[in-house]
């Protein structure tokens, strides 16, 4: 069965997309514990990041390098920080997230909402940077 992120990728569901390349996809979390925070994945479906072989593991980390630099220059902040924890969608990604502290990126604390317009200012704030 497929992963909620495989059919983000199939185009089933929609999602707020911030960059794609032929092989990765970055999007923001629905669910985001930090304004701009961002979901970079794989558009091949692998439950493990460690179970990936290199070149996607090497290729994933380094769209997310691209992503978080734009990221960090949409939404102010100290810097990125980045979590694989792996066991919410069984689809590898990692989570981008701007941060002040090391507080701001505890997942156990309320998530933020944001207005679908809220949203798609954010992923365009961020997507006009990508390319700085």
């Amino acid at each position: 069965m497929a992963s909620i992120f495989s059919k983000i990728v199939a185009g089933e569901i929609p999602c707020y997309k911030v960059a794609e390349t032929e092989d990765f996809l970055a999007f923001l979390d629905v669910f985001p514990i930090r304004k701009g925070h961002t979901l970079v994945i794989p558009k091949k479906e692998v439950d493990y990041i460690f179970d990936l072989d290199d070149e996607t593991y090497a290729g994933l980390h380094m769209f997310a390098k691209i992503v978080a630099k734009a990221v960090e220059k949409a939404i102010p902040c100290k810097r990125i920080g980045t979590a694989v924890i792996g066991l919410e969608v069984p689809h590898t990604h990692i989570h981008l997230v701007p941060i002040n502290s090391v507080a701001d990126i505890d997942f156990s604390q309320p998530k933020l909402k944001f207005s679908e317009e809220e949203m798609k200012t954010i992923a365009a704030a961020i997507q006009s940077h990508l390319k700085d």
